[in-house]
């Protein structure tokens, strides 16, 4: 199956490549610099049947992109030095801030030594509940349960529905149709036994991708210790906020920080939005991340940094380095600026 939206994501980043537009651009379009987005940095993801492997990058291919910053004079910087730089900008030098969601076992142990390499800083955001396991990798638990099954049952408000997955074209199609389910039929709340109760009539384990994947608090604080690592907070449930309550919304952006300072002893400057999306982040959210007391807070939207996100340094926007676009000159088309208004309507300055 052709995926046209992303052909045609590559069909302009390859035309900018190729075109010589972006070098040409980046010093009207480049603005301050960038915020980049990781996942995983492994050599060997566990991958099942490949739905969530854009999330992986290897490290070689983070070093390429880190090398090739570097090259084109971008300055590695933390996140708080991020936000000083917005606040009082230097126009003459751009930076870019590196940052990682989720806390992957393997931002530990294969990004960082890259980063070390590099000097580079790089902001971990944790969510308590995963990394506890009191919370479920649910979109690879997922992922591993139509893996499993030739066939499954989901039970919706229109009754038991049944669903084919007994070939690699079906279990893609069933992976979608029960994420799509879940993250909009299905309260946030719910979710987790919902699948829970999937992955036992499937005969999987619901505790193996947190488990196998996912730093444990030791390992938390083994990072946090790190000269080049900033802890930041990605909620407590990695719940999408905008379908939450006030109340709920606020608890999950507060209580992260408190069971993170109490886990790690000091609290976190920093914040990501779960998912970071349209449907996942507006005005009310990034409200609450102000009030909540955090010094920026990091979105999903693409887009480069400019100096009017001195006034949004609750909604900053980043730019995924993921498995889709594992190719250098992908990456300097987009920290060139020139994708960002093509993401965004014709908008440079990208907020919620």
């Amino acid at each position: 199956m052709i995926d046209w939206g992303e052909a045609a994501r590559r069909f302009v980043l390859n035309g900018a490549h190729y075109s010589g537009l972006a070098p040409l651009l980046r010093s009207r379009l480049g603005g301050l610099g960038a915020i980049l987005m990781l996942h995983r940095v492994t050599d060997a993801p566990h991958t099942g049947l490949g739905i969530n492997r854009h999330l992986a990058i290897t490290p070689r291919f983070l070093d390429a992109v880190l090398t090739e910053l570097k090259r084109m004079g971008y300055r590695f910087v933390s996140m708080d030095e991020a936000v000083a730089r917005i606040v009082d900008p230097r126009p003459s030098e751009r930076f870019i801030a590196l940052t990682a969601d989720d806390a992957y076992r393997d931002n530990l142990l294969e990004a960082v030594p890259v980063l070390e390499k590099h000097e580079a800083p790089i902001a971990i955001y944790v969510a308590p509940g995963l990394t506890s396991r009191e919370a479920d990798l649910w979109w690879d638990l997922l992922e591993d349960v139509v893996t499993a099954r030739e066939e499954l049952y989901i039970t919706t408000p229109e009754g038991r529905t049944f669903i084919e997955c007994s070939t690699p074209a079906q279990k893609e199609t069933a992976n979608r149709r029960i994420h799509d389910y879940l993250t909009t039929a299905v309260r946030e709340e719910d979710r987790q036994a919902i699948l829970r109760e999937m992955a036992r009539l499937a005969g999987v384990d619901y505790c193996r991708p947190s488990r196998e994947t996912l730093m444990d608090w030791d390992e938390v604080r083994r990072a946090a210790a790190h000269p080049l690592v900033t802890i930041g907070a990605h909620t407590v449930n990695h719940y999408n906020l905008k379908r939450l309550s006030d109340e709920k919304a606020w608890t999950e952006i507060v209580d992260a920080s408190r069971i993170i300072e109490v886990e790690t002893g000091e609290k976190p400057r920093h914040m990501a939005y779960p998912y970071g999306y349209e449907s996942a982040v507006g005005e009310r959210e990034v409200a609450l991340a102000e009030a909540a007391g955090f010094a920026s807070a990091v979105t999903t939207r693409h887009g480069v940094l400019q100096v009017g996100h001195a006034q949004h340094l609750q909604a900053l926007p980043r730019i995924s380095v993921n498995g889709r676009y594992q190719r250098v000159a992908h990456m300097r088309t987009m920290v060139s600026g020139v994708t960002t208004p093509l993401a965004n309507q014709g908008k440079t300055l990208v907020t919620t």
